[in-house]
């Protein structure tokens, strides 16, 4: 049998390698997206192939990543439960895509994760494989009695790695889980399960990794122009840059200030709460700075059409529907929505803060003479016409007030 196992070279990823091939006496074949985790991914495939895999695979798809899921999901202007930026969620759909590109190639009978029973991760991979590889068998350990009686929880899976001396950022001093890419990096689990204990404190200041806290953030504050294409966002600060050049300078800018931050209490897709803490630097800099783009060249019905949207495609993508037909339909209807969406935006970053400084557009729908408390030179607006319209508005208020009582 052969399996192909997502593999980061983390805790549970690190562990469950072994006990496949153990288990399913199977030649076990690691791949690792690399879709920014930086660091993490030094001596990579060295650590997987002694933990057991007969071969790795780590795969650049950053562009990929930026130009094909974060940034149609930010044109949507996807946010989920008004907080969490879906850093975590975008990332799934295209690593199960490469994986089972990957299984299809080495003619792999299964695919394999390590997302635990308890999480969304799980469904995210699985249906990206059910829309991708109908009939390619998917093997989650974690759903699996004999792996959780083996090792029920962290604890015994960092005494397994340190036993096997396979090295894990995991400790007893650091219990939580990260996960980590292009658009941001969460922290979960640990001390991190009492929803009370702060973790903002100073003593949690080694747990972030792109970003300062705000205290610590420059006194000063700093500009930042982008420009946007259709809203797609194609330049910072004058500079022309491809989709991951636009996040990775974001991020830089974003962790300089300490913007992005959030620390939250989400609904999972399978029915728990669960708590999170975030950073998402330059996705929190191009959702704010999008959203002004739109506030002068998106049409009202449009952008209120699309708005009534934003709850769903985030839902979707939270939930790991991305190649689901509904998804796909909702994002035609975004796609549209962004034709006009061209200009540029200044933004302020100033201690955790982002501060909307300019907006600019050679398609904007915002007319000055139109809209100033000053005589309109154009007569475009004639302020006697509000009468008519407030009677007519007002006209059911009046008659359900006749009938009901005021």
């Amino acid at each position: 049998m052969k399996i192909v196992v997502a593999y980061s070279g983390g805790l549970d990823t690190s562990v469950l390698l072994s006990w496949l091939k153990d288990t399913y006496s199977a030649e076990v074949i690691a791949f690792c997206a690399d879709v920014g985790q930086e660091e993490e991914l030094n001596g990579l495939e060295e650590k997987a192939l002694k933990t057991g895999a007969s071969k790795c695979y780590i795969d650049d798809l950053r562009e990929e990543f930026a130009r094909d899921f974060i940034f149609p999901m930010m044109q949507a202007g996807a946010i989920y439960e008004g907080q969490y930026f879906l850093g975590t969620s975008i990332a799934r759909p295209l690593i199960a895509k490469r994986m089972v590109e990957i299984a299809a190639a080495e003619g792999a009978e299964a695919v394999a994760h390590g997302a635990t029973g308890k999480g969304n991760d799980q469904v995210r991979f699985e249906l990206a494989a059910a829309a991708l590889a109908p009939r390619l068998r998917v093997i989650a350990p974690w759903r699996d009695e004999r792996f959780r009686k083996d090792f029920p929880g962290r604890s015994e899976m960092i005494a397994y790695c340190e036993a096997k001396n396979i090295p894990v950022q995991a400790s007893a001093k650091k219990p939580y889980s990260m996960d980590r890419n292009l658009l941001h990096i969460s922290f979960e689990s640990g001390m991190l399960e009492d929803t009370w204990f702060d973790a903002s404190a100073p003593e949690c200041k080694d747990m972030y990794k792109l970003s300062v806290s705000p205290e610590d953030a420059p006194d000063q504050a700093e500009y930042v122009e982008l420009e946007f294409e259709k809203g797609i966002c194609v330049a910072v600060n004058g500079e022309k840059l491809t989709p991951l050049g636009v996040m990775q300078k974001l991020n830089k800018l974003g962790g300089k200030h300490g913007v992005g931050r959030v620390d939250m209490v989400e609904n999972r897709f399978v029915g728990m709460k669960s708590r999170g803490v975030y950073e998402t630097p330059g996705g929190a800099i191009l959702h704010f700075a999008h959203r002004q783009m739109e506030s002068i060249t998106m049409d009202r019905e449009v952008m209120h059409l699309r708005d009534s949207l934003i709850p769903k495609y985030s839902t979707l993508v939270y939930n790991g529907f991305w190649f689901a037909p509904e998804r796909e339909a909702l994002q035609a209807l975004v796609t549209e929505s962004q034709k006009n969406v061209t200009g540029t935006v200044r933004v302020k970053l100033y201690k955790g803060n982002i501060i909307a400084a300019g907006r600019k557009s050679p398609v904007s729908l915002y007319n000055p003479h139109i809209a100033t408390m000053e005589a309109d030179p154009t007569q475009a607006y004639n302020q006697d016409d509000a009468t008519g319209f407030i009677r007519l508005n007002g006209l059911r208020l009046k008659v359900a007030a006749e009938v009901h009582g005021s």
